[in-house]
């Protein structure tokens, strides 16, 4: 039977990474091969291949019309990235009934060589939502005369670069709030929040640097913590869904009243997560990290501070100087400047004074009154010898640090 002669109909790509996964960005030329392996000699009317990138939400809502009336809502919306039709064997005439124009392919594994770019404008990364998605995929359909065309899809991933490295993502976030609790006439303190991170772009595996500060002058025990939550916002017919999902938390010591906890740099990690899109209209994925108090019997304290998750993670020596470090840094190479990468020892105290700068000084001084007969006496030799004794050893640590805490006083427990 001429259809049991098509053992096979497969798709690869010519992948742009060392991983062997697919993946590319706008402008990039997507290319592969559609591999057709058959049994026997069949004879074929075309091989094509389709291949597409599109948004697409879909959710529906019930709705009533009266008491004992309802119906549903559909909700659809698409955005059409590209569409890309190509015949590798044969043409496009349907007349399955002419013989002319067939092409014959022999038993054995035959490849057909695509080739198509993605558009130059932005494309939205792909994405698998609650109630929506973005895909890309080639599809190869295989049409033979009086049979069914085979047909097989295969998707690839496009990602819309988004490069942590401009001023506003590397600029810090920050807030303060405070609340305070009521219960009938009683009025209990204030507990007080103030949160700040480095940046705002980061990169899926980077963890970051919580720098926070709770007070809690309350009756109550509370317990600060933090989250990264994903929002999915779909938007169709002039109405949006949304969606909200924890990413990653962590948690903070139980603070009595009284009490204040402080984060230097508490690290919370992000996990392998989408990364933000922010230019599909219909389509938006958003982060934030959320630093609240958790209070027991009443509403949490919570800030919220946005992040953008991108795909180009920092510099090396990425932070809100770096442009200005490396301007410094070429204009230092243009001079033919260069300063150490730490600096250099003072020099030793025989390379300054020598032992005999050091005797000569050392000798006595003639005198003429009681006073300068009493420096010629211990106190003398001493006052010379401390005067060209050599400096302490060179640290760059301070061997004194200092030591003085915050005194700021603590709120009254109440």
């Amino acid at each position: 039977m001429v259809l049991g002669k098509v053992k096979s109909l497969t798709i690869s790509f010519d992948c742009l990474n060392d991983s062997n996964v697919p993946v590319y960005s706008s402008g990039d030329t997507v290319s592969g091969r559609v591999n057709l392996e058959v049994t026997g000699e069949i004879r074929v009317k075309s091989l094509k291949i389709h291949a597409r990138g599109h948004a697409k939400v879909r959710w529906t809502e019930s709705r009533n019309a009266g008491s004992n009336t309802a119906y549903t809502q559909n909700y659809t919306e698409e955005v059409e990235y590209f569409n890309h039709k190509d015949i590798l064997i044969g043409h496009e005439r349907d007349d399955d009934n002419s013989e002319e124009g067939f092409n014959t392919i022999h038993s054995g594994r035959h490849e057909y060589a695509f080739s198509f770019e993605l558009p130059q404008t932005p494309l939205a990364t792909s994405f698998e939502g609650r109630h929506g998605s973005v895909r890309y995929w080639v599809k190869a359909e295989l049409h033979r005369p009086w049979l069914l065309p085979v047909k097989l899809k295969k998707e690839f991933t496009v990602f819309e670069h988004i490069d942590i490295n401009t001023p506003s993502l590397l600029s810090p976030q920050a807030g303060t709030k405070e609340k305070t609790l009521c219960c009938w006439f009683c009025t209990s303190g204030p507990i007080s929040l103030s949160a700040k991170i480095e940046r705002k772009g980061y990169t899926p595996g980077e963890s970051i640097q919580i720098f926070a500060e709770i007070e809690n002058c309350s009756s109550r025990m509370v317990v600060p913590k933090a989250a990264i939550y994903q929002t999915q916002a779909f938007y169709a017919k002039g109405k949006m869904k949304e969606v909200k999902q924890l990413v990653a938390n962590l948690r903070g010591e139980s603070l009595s009243s009284g009490k204040t906890e402080t984060w230097n740099g508490k690290l919370l990690k992000i996990p392998p997560v989408s990364p933000s899109i922010l230019d599909c209209s219909i389509i938006r994925v958003e982060y934030s990290l959320m630093v609240y108090v958790d209070i027991p019997g009443a509403m949490d304290l919570f800030l919220n501070l946005p992040l953008v998750i991108g795909t180009i993670p920092l510099h090396p020596f990425g932070s809100r100087t770096s442009s200005v470090s490396s301007q410094c840094s070429m204009n230092m190479n243009w001079l033919g400047l260069s300063l150490p990468e730490r600096p250099e020892a003072p020099p030793s105290y025989a390379e300054v004074v020598t032992e005999e700068q050091r005797r000569n000084n050392l000798a006595p001084v003639s005198a003429c009154d009681d006073f300068e007969r009493a420096l010629q006496g211990p106190l003398f030799a001493y006052i010379q010898e401390f005067r060209f004794l050599p400096p302490p050893l060179y640290s760059e640590i301070d061997p004194n640090p200092d030591q003085s805490a915050d005194d700021r006083p603590s709120c009254p427990s109440r």
